[in-house]
């Protein structure tokens, strides 16, 4: 007797090990097809450093965006108190990111890095971190209020397209305009060529925009750069007070 339940022990212990070898199998086989798939997406991984004629573009473009009198009667209010030397620094003098699309428009390179079901863009101002999800998941239906919102993409050929929605108050989409909990931005990413990548950048939001607003900035692959740490807060003596004004502190009153 056992003997007999030696046995069955034994046959319980070899079936759960080979159960155990084939679920590792299989793990093991999906990690590779998952990380094969990523070998086979445009060669967006790199450092990339905006053009900053690109840049000059842009803030032209938005000086004709195509606002709604709320929007700007808003941006009016922003540019009077800038008369009254209000607004003349942001919160960005404070350490505060500049969420989207600012985040992708820093003067400062960023780098792209793929993961399974994921785009990860890593900026190297405030050394932030963007997550876009290409795993298949929708948009959520309430989503919390980020400085860099929701974003999920998918593939179309060899563009990569970003919805992002759930944009914090706290930011601004162009100087003097905060986004509304209706504001949405679809991105198109790709490679011009191999030294180039373009990111295509359409809002939407029926209170703030007349019609679908699209601008355009490139970035140059640099192939031998590195991200640095970017620590806003350490020294930081070119701040902003409530109403945006300068409040340069240059370190006299601590010699005092």
């Amino acid at each position: 007797m056992r003997f007999i339940r030696a046995l069955n022990v034994a046959a319980w212990f070899a079936l759960t090990c080979a159960s155990g070898a084939l679920a590792q199998d299989a793990a093991d086989r999906s990690r590779e097809a998952a990380y094969a798939a990523i070998a086979r997406l445009p060669a967006f991984e790199g450092v990339w450093q905006p053009d900053w004629s690109a840049i000059t573009k842009l803030r032209a473009a938005e000086g004709n965006a195509p606002l709604t009198e709320k929007a700007r009667a808003a941006i009016s209010a922003y540019n009077a108190a800038k008369e009254n030397g209000e607004n003349l620094q942001t919160e960005g003098a404070n350490c505060r990111p500049t969420g989207m699309p600012g985040v992708m428009r820093y003067p400062y390179p960023i780098e792209f890095i793929y993961s399974p079901g994921k785009v990860n863009i890593v900026i190297e101002t405030h050394s932030q971190l963007r997550q876009i999800f290409t795993d298949g998941r929708p948009l959520p239906h309430d989503p919390d209020f980020l400085f860099n919102g929701n974003s999920v993409g998918h593939w179309e050929g060899d563009v990569l397209v970003v919805d992002t929605i759930g944009f914090s108050p706290l930011i601004s989409l162009m100087a003097g305009l905060h986004p509304t909990p209706q504001t949405q931005m679809r991105e198109r990413i790709y490679l011009e060529n191999p030294e180039k990548l373009v990111v295509e950048t359409t809002i939407t939001d029926p209170a703030l925009f007349t019609e679908p607003f699209t601008t355009v900035v490139s970035y140059r692959l640099e192939r031998d750069w590195d991200l640095r740490e970017y620590i806003c807060q350490e020294n930081n003596r070119d701040a902003a007070d409530e109403y945006g004004r300068p409040s340069m502190n240059l370190g006299f009153d601590e010699l005092d």
